[in-house]
C-alpha cells in the first residue's frame, strides 16, 4: 500500500463538532446530496453511530468518501488505541477510515507521545485507517511526532486556524514537513462573519462573508471542515471554492490577525507558537 501524504487530504469537508442526534443525521443527508464527500469526525463528539447510519441511509459508496475520525486521550495507551479505532469503524459501518488523527497532544495524561504515535502507525499498518495526522499539535511535538513514526507519514495536523488566528509560525514549520494543514473554527465560532472587512469584501463579491474566509484558507492551501445544520449555509460553504481572492483581498484579510484563539483547553493543549 502506497502511504504518501501528497494531496490526500480533501480540500474541503463537513465538520461535525457539536452536532449530535438527528442534527447530524440530518447535516451529513443533506450535505452527501449537495456533493460533500469528505466527513470529519471524532470519538468525542458521540456522533459516529449516527454519521454511519447517515451514510448508510444515503447510499453513498463507500469508495467515494473520505472518512476521519479521531482518537480521544482516554484511548492513548497503545493497549487501548487499536481497539477505540476498531470501535469507531463499527460506529461508522466501515472496514476503515482515511484518516485518523491524535486529537490533542495531552501530555498531562501521562501516555507518553512516542508511544501513541507508534501505536497509531500500527492501526495504519493493520489497515485500519489509511493515513494518520495530529490534532493541535504545536512546532515541538510535530517534530516529536514525526521522529516517532518517521518523515512524510502523517498526513496533516487540523489547528484551530481564522482570519483572527493565523498561526504562521506553525503554518510555516508544517509546508516544510510537507504535511497539510486543515483549519477548523475557520469561521471563529462566527465572530469573523461580522468582521467589516470581510463585509465589505463578501458585498464587492456578491458573496457571503463565510464564503470570503473559508476562499481565504482554502487559497493558502488549508483543508476546511465547516459545519452547518441548514442545508442553505452548507451549499453556500461549499461556493467558497469558486472564489478567487486578489492579492490585496489576501493581504486585508491577513492584517486581520489578532490571536484571536477560541480553543485551549487546560491539560490537553500544548503551549502555542
Amino acid at each position: 500500500m502506497n502511504f504518501s501524504t501528497k494531496h490526500t487530504v480533501p480540500a474541503f469537508g463537513l465538520g461535525t463538532f457539536r452536532l449530535q442526534g438527528q442534527a447530524v443525521i440530518d447535516s451529513v443527508h443533506a450535505a452527501l446530496d449537495l456533493g460533500y464527500r469528505a466527513i470529519d469526525t471524532a470519538q468525542i463528539y458521540g456522533n459516529e453511530a449516527e454519521i454511519g447510519q447517515a451514510i448508510a441511509e444515503a447510499g453513498t459508496a463507500r469508495d467515494s468518501l473520505h472518512l476521519t475520525t479521531k482518537i480521544w486521550v482516554d484511548h492513548y495507551h497503545p493497549d487501548k488505541l487499536a481497539h477505540s479505532l476498531r470501535d469507531s469503524l463499527t460506529r461508522l459501518r466501515t472496514d476503515y477510515v482515511d484518516l485518523t488523527l491524535i486529537h490533542w497532544p495531552a501530555l498531562a495524561h501521562g501516555v507518553p507521545l512516542t508511544d501513541y504515535m507508534q501505536a497509531l502507525a500500527a492501526t495504519r499498518d493493520e489497515g485500519l485507517t489509511r493515513r494518520i495526522g495530529i490534532s493541535n499539535f504545536n512546532i515541538e511535538l510535530t517534530r516529536q511526532a514525526i521522529a516517532a513514526v518517521g518523515p512524510g507519514v502523517i498526513a496533516t495536523n487540523q489547528v484551530e486556524l481564522s482570519p483572527y488566528l493565523q498561526n504562521r509560525k506553525l503554518v510555516a514549520y508544517l509546508a516544510a514537513e510537507n504535511i497539510q494543514v486543515t483549519s477548523y473554527m475557520t469561521l471563529a465560532y462566527g465572530k469573523v462573519l461580522n468582521d467589516p472587512v470581510l463585509v465589505e469584501i463578501a458585498a464587492q463579491r456578491q458573496a457571503t462573508p463565510a464564503q470570503i474566509a473559508l476562499a481565504w484558507a482554502l487559497q493558502q492551501g488549508y483543508a476546511v471542515i465547516p459545519s452547518s445544520t441548514r442545508r442553505d449555509n452548507l451549499a453556500s460553504n461549499l461556493l467558497a471554492q469558486r472564489l478567487r481572492l486578489t492579492p490585496a483581498e489576501m493581504e486585508r484579510i491577513n492584517a486581520l490577525e489578532r490571536n484571536g484563539r477560541e480553543v485551549n483547553p487546560p491539560g490537553l493543549a500544548p503551549e502555542w507558537d
